[in-house]
């Protein structure tokens, strides 16, 4: 892989600063810097950058940064440095934007059934704005509809995921042929076949609710990372974009 280059360098820099800064302060990071839901009373704008620096622990910083560090020195010393930053931030704020949209259907669903019971939905927001829940929800409308909403309105989503998913469907198209590892399955697998299949297992999980990957992730930040990467990497190559690097 060579050296680390410059924009990589500056990322793993900062996410590691945010995470010292967390161990440090660990509920004043969490609740400035995670993407809490619009609604949400510990939402801020800077979030949308601000939650691609946090993470939930040791290892799934030095997964992020590894994937990081792997797949995206290739892309930064064929692009350059600027344009890699611009499509690593525009994966990130993609997934963010997809991660939000689907938690927006999920607290519309909860709202409405509560509505149908005869609970206002002026005063479920301002419950949870308090960042409470009454159990009395749970007997007056669907059960799961309820739990989804409640997760979606008070879980913030933290990590660089949404935007290293961007990075490897990049790899993906401009080294189709290269050879990968899972871990549970040490056989190389060419990154055509990889990165779609983990793509794959990450939609099922989140329209499913089953993860073979465990709790607590942000499946449809993933694959709305994955998309928005596509989506850039497609027009580029159509439209010729790709060929032109943007010097640092």
């Amino acid at each position: 892989m060579g050296r680390i280059t410059d924009g990589i360098k500056h990322l793993l820099v900062i996410n590691g600063l945010f995470f010292i800064g967390t161990a440090l302060y660990s509920d004043q990071f969490y609740q400035l810097f995670s993407l809490w839901y619009p609604q949400n009373a510990n939402f801020s704008a800077w979030q949308i950058v601000s939650h691609m620096f946090m993470h939930g622990g040791l290892m799934h910083l030095v997964f992020n940064m590894y994937a990081l560090w792997a797949f995206g020195s290739p892309l930064e010393r064929m692009w350059g440095t600027k344009k890699f930053l611009f499509f690593y931030f525009s994966a990130g704020l993609g997934a963010a934007l997809i991660h939000t949209g689907v938690n927006y259907y999920h607290v519309s669903q909860g709202l409405e059934a509560l509505a149908a019971a005869g609970v206002p939905e002026s005063d479920v927001l301002s419950v949870l704005r308090e960042g409470k829940y009454s159990e009395a929800w749970m007997q007056l409308a669907p059960r799961g509809d309820v739990e989804n909403m409640l997760s979606s309105f008070m879980t913030p989503a933290v990590g660089a995921s949404g935007a290293i998913y961007g990075i490897l469907v990049a790899f993906g198209m401009l080294f189709p042929n290269s050879e990968l590892f899972l871990i549970f399955l040490p056989v190389p697998i060419k990154a055509k076949y990889f990165i779609p299949v983990l793509i794959g297992l990450d939609l099922f999980s989140g329209v499913t609710g089953y993860s073979i990957f465990g709790n607590g992730i942000a499946h449809f930040a993933h694959v709305g990372g994955a998309l928005f990467g596509f989506l850039m990497m497609w027009y580029w190559k159509r439209t010729q974009f790709n060929k032109n690097r943007w010097d640092s």
